[in-house]
């Protein structure tokens, strides 16, 4: 079961980079795309009703901003936009799809780099998010697959000029220190459990100074599992050879033997 998660910047653009190619080549079981900056109204069939899958979009309320999508062609036993209690998603940020093994989050993280006032909101979703995971993993009894855009590199592996940017919203201590609260929970970073020490792999390039040609990157992509779903991850990797937005697709298989 091959699982992709991409951060398009903008789903109309991409539609003109190749996603379509990108999806025929790669075929991927479960895509998730995030920061779609559209309303499905604004979509013509083809565009929302790919060949073989079904399709879930949840856009935010501010046009052109934020918004979350997945395309599977495994159809879900149910699904949920938004957290479905205790916070007001108005901003387009998560949807979940419930599957036999597993449930399946595609979230768009915030960014907090504007000021002081979103980055206590990216830290306040941070710590929403965890308690609702917990909650379930407990209810459910299912592994939880959670990818997406976190919008934080968690150690200075994961981006090519951490001693500049400890002071930068993405990279700061407290953003970090989430993400160590996260993984003592248990949750684990794919990537990272099977390339432990494999540096310059990166999932975002800033448009300036032709960070991406230079690799001046950062991996702020993720697919985080729960350890019951470690035995049947087979790959993790990062396709940043996949131009088409600021951020390229990465990539999660999963074997289930039955």
């Amino acid at each position: 079961m091959r699982l992709i998660s991409w951060n398009v910047n903008g789903f109309r653009a991409v539609i003109n980079k190749g996603f379509f190619e990108f999806v025929a080549e790669y075929q991927p079981d479960i895509l998730g795309i995030q920061e779609t900056k559209v309303k499905t109204e604004q979509l013509n069939d083809e565009q929302r009703h790919l060949s073989g899958y079904e399709s879930y979009f949840y856009s935010a309320e501010r046009p052109g901003y934020s918004g979350v999508a997945v395309y599977s062609k495994i159809p879900p036993l149910r699904t949920e936009f938004g957290f479905t209690q205790g916070w007001n998603d108005n901003e387009g940020r998560v949807i979940m799809l419930e599957f036999e093994r597993f449930l399946f989050f595609n979230i768009y993280f915030p960014n907090g780099q504007k000021d002081a006032i979103r980055l206590k909101y990216k830290l306040d979703f941070y710590d929403f998010a965890l308690e609702y995971f917990e909650t379930l993993r407990k209810k459910s009894g299912k592994g939880l697959v959670i990818c997406g855009d976190y919008n934080t590199a968690h150690h200075p592996i994961d981006l090519a000029r951490p001693r500049e940017n400890v002071n930068t919203s993405g990279f700061l201590p407290v953003e970090r220190a989430w993400m160590d609260k996260f993984e003592e929970h248990g949750y684990v970073d794919t990537f990272r459990y099977l390339h432990p020490d494999e540096a310059e792999r990166y999932s975002w390039w800033s448009y300036r100074a032709r960070a991406r040609t230079n690799n001046v990157g950062w991996r702020i992509d993720y697919f985080y599992v729960t350890p019951d779903l470690l035995p049947f991850v087979s790959k993790a990797d990062i396709f940043d050879q996949v131009q088409g937005s600021d951020h390229c697709p990465v990539v999660l298989e999963l074997e289930f033997k039955r």
